[in-house]
């Protein structure tokens, strides 16, 4: 079985919905996982901002715009009377639901619901018009088999458990439909998977029932091995291993979350990465497999902050760095790099939601400096330890740029580099050039 995952844009019109069985097979045994209709889930996120704010009269205007763009989507999608009807039944329910929700007391707990409506949505209007052309598939409910436990962690056994004896129910089906992102927590709420969205939904299933492969399709022809809206002449990458991807997807390559393929990992299943506008290209195969001594990719991460603690107290001390890190976990705010002298440490931020209230707590360890406007440019590729010279390369391409920080060794997989924005188009430029061209 294999575990196809379409997102918003490839189901963001009537007509992009009717083109994907260009790319699905009906004969096929496989889980089509949809994300919701392009531009639902930020609409939907805005009319619960307002619910929140008690601002029912704009949340209504809200819910009302959105209803008028679904009911012109199933005018466009339904050519038969029969199937328009049931399209607006289930058109009219979901907002009808969404109107009740403004007149009772709003909590983040709602809130979770209404961002599940874009994927119920999505799904079950399609499975409406596979019926309508004779097509045969199974809406499977998600909220059925997903589930976070406490920790905001799937529970793959349980998604193992359910959907085997959920597909076993359909001895003679081999076309099954889910939705993306959406869940149940511990407590049997709706919930979401937040990480990843829909590609994680795609990687666990795949994972729980052991699937053949996971493709991912979107609007890109996979991973590039660069920026293409900044670098001329990029091109897809055709294989990658799972750290690698993991690696690109973190440091700023947006076709993918980089945890989302972690379950995939894990349970060894090939994940694809495919291009529902350009179908017969290749795009790109994530493995286990590396390609040995090969550069891949570049690429950049904006947003990030610089913090450096200076302190004599540092010098062969133990537990300094401890103690620094703890004030980092007290607020739940990651570290991207981090380099040291005897001392002083300097590392990186791009979560500064609390970062008044971290610099405060920094202080008392020493002198404390914050820099702003940085980027993290990563190269990825295979560097092993016995491997020598791509450290060099990297840095002779970037000598005519001021380099603030450098991380190398931290990964086989990996050389990063902190620059000012202001650098990065040159930096990723000149990068690829170098490696490149």
């Amino acid at each position: 079985m294999k575990i196809l995952k379409f997102g918003g844009t490839s189901v963001g019109s009537a007509d992009r919905m009717k083109k994907l069985l260009d790319i699905i097979n009906p004969s096929d045994t496989q889980i089509v996982v949809l994300s919701a209709v392009s531009g639902t889930t930020n609409s939907l996120v805005e009319i619960s901002n307002q619910l929140l704010k008690q601002d029912k009269t704009q949340a209504l205007k809200l819910i009302e715009t959105l209803k008028n763009q679904y009911n012109q989507l199933i005018a466009e999608l339904f050519d038969k009377t029969e199937f328009l009807e049931q399209g607006k039944e289930v058109v009219d329910y979901h907002f009808d639901f969404l109107t009740a929700l403004s007149n009772d007391l709003f909590t983040q707990v709602e809130e979770k619901v209404v961002l599940a409506q874009g994927e119920l949505l999505s799904t079950t209007l399609y499975h409406i018009y596979l019926k309508s052309i004779n097509v045969k598939s199974v809406l499977l409910p998600a909220l059925d088999f997903m589930k976070i436990d406490e920790d905001n962690e799937p529970v793959i056994s349980f998604t193992t458990e359910k959907l085997s004896k959920i597909i076993e129910s359909y001895p003679t089906d081999n076309f099954f439909i889910t939705q993306g992102f959406i869940c149940r927590n511990s407590f049997g709420e709706v919930d979401n998977l937040r990480r990843g969205g829909s590609d994680y939904t795609a990687s666990l299933i795949g994972a729980a029932i052991m699937a053949e492969e996971v493709q991912i399709w979107t609007d890109i022809d996979g991973m590039h091995n660069n920026d293409p809206r900044i670098v001329k002449g990029t091109q897809p990458i055709a294989q990658l291993s799972f750290d690698e991807a993991a690696e690109l997807a973190y440091f700023g390559a947006k076709i993918l979350h980089p945890q989302s393929v972690f379950p995939a990992q894990r349970f060894k299943i090939p994940v694809r990465l495919l291009n529902t506008m350009e179908p017969q290209a290749k795009g790109t195969l994530i493995t286990h497999e590396s390609e040995k001594g090969k550069i891949k990719s570049i690429a950049a991460k904006d947003g990030i902050t610089v913090i450096k603690i200076q302190s004599s107290r540092m010098l062969l001390a133990y537990g300094f760095l401890r103690r620094v890190f703890e004030v980092f976990e007290r607020y739940k705010t990651p570290i991207d790099m981090i380099t040291t002298s005897e001392v002083a440490v300097s590392l990186t931020i791009d979560f500064t939601d609390n970062l008044e209230q971290i610099v405060k707590e920094l202080h008392d360890f020493g002198s404390v400096e914050v820099e702003e406007n940085k980027t993290i440019v990563c190269v990825v590729g295979d560097f092993g330890v016995e491997k020598h010279g791509y450290a060099a390369r990297v840095l002779d391409a970037l000598k005519h740029i001021p380099v603030r920080m450098i991380s190398y060794g931290g990964s086989h997989y990996n050389i990063s580099v902190l620059i000012s924005t202001v650098d990065k188009t040159e930096a990723l430029r000149s990068l690829h050039n170098r490696l490149f061209d």
